[in-house]
């Protein structure tokens, strides 16, 4: 590398990655459930790519091992076109989560999946959160031992270190490995960070474009220029549970991002970092490094030819107004298929409660060809309970299932519920207050508005529960279909367990966790339903202290209801 062509080339470094990998939502998105979204880097990686050949640019692409194993044939594409694959390490998991030795087998892995799909050498590596030269400078040595060639995540915090501010050499147990760290603009009292991504999109643009054009004009290093594939997805859904700020900083001026980044590609001569530092020509593996490409399985009949029967079971989801949810429902749904089909035969009925967006719609474009699913509509809105109803009139089962629409309770738990469901109980229900129960990222004031009605109704009912509100559930038939439920929306959820109790039912807690919503927003009115619940406990309180009314079946979910079957 000579200092002229170091003047010439500044170094563009794409982040292969999606929408719910980002560290914005860490808290509210476990690893364990990104099989459940919506995937959109596909799309997005390949509209880079795009954009790349148009401007006849090269690039260093830094990706997930996880991603690598899910679709290695995008990661030969990006090969194929003439780019540079580095690690982003498998998970996007923060250093502060990783000892030396996890980070290594992290490096191992990420490496292994990499290499397998794209035949090419992995010599960079950059990390899911920005380092500290301070407390993290021990990462080099692993790299080293690694033997990898660079590395690109560092931000430098202090603007009296200049050598830390542009591309230099690490000298480690005898071995070399470079730091390309993210460009930044002295201010005099601190440094601020200008090398693209979220700080092109949140600070003036106009600030940003005269702080590059001045380091391009000043300094001989490179300018290392970033952003992620998901930058370029203005219509990427909504993970509308994250806070304000994190809702800001993920997607504020997306729909800015390709014009920024078209411009700096056309002003500067960018390339990937291998390029850069002259060893592209050695990523390329030999026969002898080339690792066999990992073929899918083939799935086999794993069923015994003797098998026992399977209970056949109901799973009804009452939707109102859940477009952006669905996808997410119908990922969800899949795996909870594949676990629940060794003992069980499930139906999915979907009740839309007469939604206004494209529910509907979106419903059947998901589900309608499913040999197992039905679909029905009320004809006017009514209600969650009037869904849920609705639901288990239309069932042909006797063991019916109830789930949120929103998978705030994991729906893979029915698999554990199912069998609390025995010869003398006539419900289950989900409990995120109980001791072995648990709730995340829910807010304070809602547990405590939740709890509190718990309070109440355990001194109204006979079964004490710690949850009475909750949609997750298992139902006998028999034992609520002629329960006559007054209240249509969340509270009539309340009602349908408090009648089942004062009938002399038998209702079963499994502890569970609660978990915020994710996609669309909550449609409980807080005020109507704390002077509802109060009003039901007092219902309640009448027909357990006088006697209940002579029981009358009342069907609320055939009021105005439209069935809309897919046959």
């Amino acid at each position: 590398m000579t200092q002229n062509a170091a003047a010439k080339k500044h170094l563009l470094t794409i982040l292969v990655e999606d929408y719910f990998h980002v560290g914005a939502f860490e808290n509210l998105i476990q690893q364990r459930n990104w099989s459940r979204f919506e995937p959109r880097y596909e799309q997005n990686t390949r509209k880079t790519l795009d954009l790349l050949d148009e401007l006849n640019t090269k690039a260093t692409f830094f990706v997930l091992g996880w991603i690598a194993e899910q679709n290695p044939q995008l990661i030969r594409e990006i090969v194929r076109r003439g780019h540079e694959v580095a690690s982003r390490g498998f998970y996007h998991r923060s250093l502060k989560n990783l000892t030396a030795d996890e980070f290594r087998e992290d490096l191992r892995r990420t490496n292994h999946a990499l290499e397998t799909a794209a035949g090419q050498k992995i010599v960079g590596y950059r990390s899911a959160e920005k380092l500290n030269y301070e407390k993290d400078a021990w990462i080099f040595d692993v790299l080293a031992e690694e033997n990898f060639i660079y590395d690109a995540s560092f931000l430098p915090a202090r603007a009296d270190e200049k050598a830390r501010r542009f591309a230099r050499r690490i000298h480690t147990n005898g071995k070399i490995v470079w730091e390309f760290p993210y460009s930044t603009r002295n201010l005099g009292v601190g440094l601020l960070p200008i090398s693209g991504g979220n700080y092109f999109r949140q600070f003036p643009y106009t600030l940003m474009r005269k702080a590059v054009s001045n380091w391009h004009e000043k300094y001989a290093e490179p300018f290392v220029f970033y952003f992620h594939v998901w930058e370029l997805d203005p219509e990427q859904p909504r993970i509308n549970a994250a806070s304000n700020y994190n809702r800001i900083r993920h997607y504020r001026k997306l729909d800015k991002m390709e014009w920024i980044i078209k411009e700096n590609l056309q002003l500067y001569d960018f390339c990937g970092a291998a390029d850069f530092l002259g060893v592209k020509d050695e990523l390329r593996m030999t026969n002898d490094e080339s690792r066999a490409e990992t073929l899918p399985l083939e799935i086999g009949d794993s069923e015994s030819k003797i098998q026992n029967p399977k209970s056949k079971i109901s799973i009804v989801i009452p939707c109102y107004n859940e477009e952006p949810a669905l996808p997410y429902l119908a990922n969800t749904l899949r795996g909870l298929e594949l676990e629940l089909k060794e003992n069980y035969e499930p139906e999915f009925i979907f009740v839309d409660d007469c939604s206004t967006d494209r529910t509907f719609n979106k419903l059947n474009e998901l589900f309608a060809s499913r040999d197992n699913v039905r679909i029905v509509r009320h004809e006017a809105n009514q209600g969650v309970a009037a869904g849920i109803m609705t639901g288990i009139e239309s069932a042909r089962t006797e063991i019916v299932c109830s789930m949120d629409c929103d998978c705030t309770y994991d729906p893979h738990e029915l698999a554990k519920m199912l069998p609390l469901l025995g010869e003398n109980v006539d419900l289950v229900t989900a409990s995120p207050y109980h001791e072995k129960g648990g709730v995340r990222n829910v807010p304070e004031w809602r547990l405590f508005l939740s709890k509190g009605a718990s309070f109440l109704y355990r001194r109204v009912l006979r079964s004490k529960l710690d949850t009475y509100t909750s949609c997750f559930r298992v139902y006998r038939r028999s034992s609520v279909v002629d329960l006559p439920i007054e209240e249509k929306g969340f509270l009539g959820v309340a009602e349908m367990l408090g009648r089942l109790d004062l009938n002399g039912g038998k209702i079963v807690e499994y502890p569970a966790v609660l978990e915020v919503r994710l996609f669309g927003f909550s449609k409980m009115k807080t005020a109507r339903m704390i002077f509802g619940h109060l009003k039901l406990l007092s219902q309640l309180a009448k027909i357990r202290v006088f006697g209940k009314p002579e029981t009358i079946k009342t069907s609320i979910a055939k009021e105005n209801l439209e069935a809309v079957s897919k046959k």
